[in-house]
């Protein structure tokens, strides 16, 4: 077993979860930089729902998506639908899969985006924008 000098996620319940968690932290050569993942405790994760639900701008979210890669390796893809975006559920909103990143985790953070969304339809046109859905 590894030894690990931080707090990590505390375990889901059986079958609840895909996570792979035990599976990460058994392997041996697991590094810290896989294993950073695991850092996003209940508390951490509620913050940064909370965080995600005040942003003001589509820099703000870009900012958190590359704040979440840089600590936790995951990237968060905001981007719009195949087909036309008449509402928020037609943006993608993506958290890339890793190990050790729970299932309801991996729900919040979408659903987070989208509450923030709503909040924030400036922040759609920003990312309409951005992918040049508004150029000519």
């Amino acid at each position: 077993m590894l030894q690990i000098d931080f707090p990590i996620r505390k375990e889901c319940p059986p079958g609840a979860c895909d996570c792979k968690r035990e599976q990460l932290l058994e392997d041996a050569a697991a590094d810290m930089a896989a294993l950073a993942v695991l850092r996003l405790t209940k508390e951490d994760e509620k913050r940064l729902i909370q965080r995600i639900e005040a942003a003001e701008s589509y820099e703000d979210l870009q900012r958190i998506g590359l704040r979440l890669q840089e600590n936790l390796g995951v990237a968060l893809k905001i981007a719009p639908g195949e087909n036309e975006v008449r509402t928020v559920m037609g943006l993608q909103i993506e958290l890339s899969m890793r190990p050790g990143l729970c299932r309801k985790t991996r729900e919040a953070i979408p659903a987070a985006v989208r509450r923030c969304l709503k909040k924030n339809p400036a922040i759609i046109y920003a990312i309409l924008d951005a992918h040049d859905l508004f150029g000519v």
